[in-house]
């Protein structure tokens, strides 16, 4: 008897059929551009865990097989930069967040959501943006392990805000009553990112500039 292929994961595609492919300002890249605050950091898979705390019914703990172990999808997507470049017709594998939300059991009065990574870096999301169907933590992309510059073990995906929205090497979910900023938003960047409104920046004069000048001071020779 022949060996009979796996069954294709569940897909969903997200990719705008109904307006233009790429928002206003934003460029189209064939490559993916490697861009974050300070150095990649070494994961030891052994200590590594994803924590689900703060408002939730169940606060929980996952190691990286345990997730791999859940029940899979491919979200299908672009993704939008904040620093304007958009890269279209991405496939990330990983496992639903409304999955892992389910499994915490998030309580009704919260409201936001901050997402905790490596070496303290959080972005912050309205719970309502989070809990969306295309929404995964990913450790694959485009058929092949995410790579360590680009987040692994384990990214968010959020396609429908920028990019810095989905933060790399994800550690936690915190859920709050309430919105705080978390570490971009806090340096110059927009409280909410929605990419088809432009919303690059905050309520101060800050430039993309001092950013990339921020950005690159945080490298640290190893």
């Amino acid at each position: 008897m022949s060996d009979s292929l796996p069954d294709p994961l569940p897909t969903l595609d997200v990719r705008p059929i109904d307006r233009p492919r790429i928002p206003p300002g934003q460029s189209r890249t064939m490559k993916w551009p490697v861009l974050h605050y300070g150095n990649v950091p070494r994961v030891d898979l052994a200590t590594w865990r994803l924590e689900l705390r703060g408002l939730v019914d169940s606060a929980r703990s996952f190691t990286l097989d345990e997730l791999q172990a859940m029940p899979r999808q491919v979200t299908r997507c672009d993704i939008h930069c904040v620093t304007r470049w958009s890269r279209l017709d991405n496939d990330f594998e990983g496992v639903s967040v409304q999955q892992l939300l389910r499994l915490a059991g998030v309580r009704p009065e919260a409201t936001h959501v901050m997402v905790l990574a490596e070496q303290g870096f959080t972005t912050n999301l309205p719970l309502a943006d989070l809990d969306r169907p295309e929404n995964i933590l990913a450790w694959r992309h485009d058929g092949a392990d995410l790579t360590p510059d680009h987040g692994w073990p384990l990214r968010l995906v959020v396609p429908h805000l920028y990019f810095w929205k989905s933060a790399k090497w994800v550690r936690g979910l915190e859920f709050m009553a309430g919105d705080r900023p978390g570490f971009w938003e806090q340096n110059g960047y927009h409280m909410y990112g929605d990419p088809w409104r432009e919303q690059r920046y905050g309520g101060f004069d800050v430039k993309q500039w001092m950013i990339n000048a921020f950005r690159r001071d945080s490298k640290k020779s190893t």
